[in-house]
Order: C-alpha cells, then structure tokens, then sequence
C-alpha cells in the first residue's frame, strides 16, 4: 500500500474486508460442492482449504461487482481437475458415516439414506456436481452453467439425467436413464428433500 493516498488506501481496504466476507459466507457452499466431486470428506475439506488459498493469492484478479460464487466454485473445480490430473486416480470411498444419519429416523429411512448415497456416487461426477448445485445449493441453472464452464443447456441436461437415473436407480430398475419416462413433479420433490436430507 505504498505510495498509495489515504483514501486509497481505504478503498483497498474495504474491497479486502467485502471480498473475505464474501469467501467466509460461501465456504458452506464450496464445501457441498468439494463432496460432490471427491466423495470423501477429508479430500473435500483439503479441495476448499486450497481453493480459498487460491483465492486468496488471486484476489487481485477478481473484478468486483462480477459475480463471486461462480469465480469461487470454477476456483475449486478447476483445482479439483488439476489434483486429478496429479494423482492419476481417486479412491472411492463410500464418505456418508452412519454419524449422519438421524438417531430417531426409522430403519427405512436410513436404508432410503443409504441406498441415495450409494446412486448419488455412481453418477457421473459432472451430473452430481451439477445435481448438488442445483438441489442442495439453490444455484441457477445459469450459475451452475458459469461456474463449471458449460452451456446453461448442458447444465440443464445434467440436472435432468442425474434426477432421472437416480429415479430408476432408487425404483430399483438398472435401465439407463434415457429409456425412462420424464420424473414427474412429486417424484421431483421427494428427491430433493432425500437429497437434503442426505447431505
């Protein structure tokens, strides 16, 4: 900040404390975002550790009044792709612990839980990133689009295919989910809540 006037200086300030803000409030989100892709908790709390540090280092490049969630999420993906490229595989690892489910749900409320959490790891990683963004994070289809870097269209077809073979899948029915008919508003709502619930 030297050579830099006092009003300057404030300025610089104020931006800092607005953008801090703004990265504190989305961690929740990010970290939604981190166990949708990596399935495991430990790797996804390390995936947000390194993509606020990230932007921390890059805060300068961030124009202000754009729109910060998206700049944040394409952060984590794009490290996410990168440790990916690094380490040539991933271990899947079932991250749902018998902790989070409820002590007074019923037993079929917890094998409904289960078996969710066990579809959701077999979609697709682009699906289940954009299912979680959509479901769990309130995020426009737009925003989703923005933030993984592809057509609004390709996010609303993520969406779809996800909600659609999750459908089948918890129906019981090993059918792609292109043969199925298109899920119909209740079905889509009681996803949706299995959805947060499982999260």
């Amino acid at each position: 900040m030297d050579g830099m006037t006092p009003q300057k200086r404030s300025e610089v300030r104020a931006a800092t404390g607005v953008f801090h803000t703004q990265l504190v409030a989305l961690v929740p989100k990010l970290r939604i975002q981190a166990l949708a892709l990596t399935r495991n908790r430990a790797a996804a709390e390390d995936l947000v550790q390194d993509a606020v540090a990230n932007a921390l280092a890059a805060q300068d490049s961030f124009t202000p009044g754009t729109n910060f969630a998206a700049w944040m999420h394409r952060i984590l993906r794009n490290r996410f792709i990168s440790t990916l490229r690094k380490q040539r595989e991933t271990t899947d690892i079932e991250d749902l612990p018998s902790s989070a489910f409820a002590v007074s749900a019923s037993h079929e409320d917890r094998m409904v839980l289960k078996e969710l959490s066990k579809a959701l790891g077999r979609l697709p990683a682009d699906q289940r990133e954009a299912l979680f963004m959509v479901v769990l994070q309130g995020m426009s289809y737009e925003e989703v689009a923005e933030a993984t870097g592809c057509a609004v269209g390709t996010a609303k077809s993520r969406v779809f295919r996800a909600r659609r073979q999750l459908q089948a899948w918890l129906a019981g029915e090993e059918r792609s989910a292109a043969s199925l008919p298109k899920p119909d508003a209740s079905s889509d709502r009681r996803l949706s809540n299995m959805l947060r619930l499982g999260a």
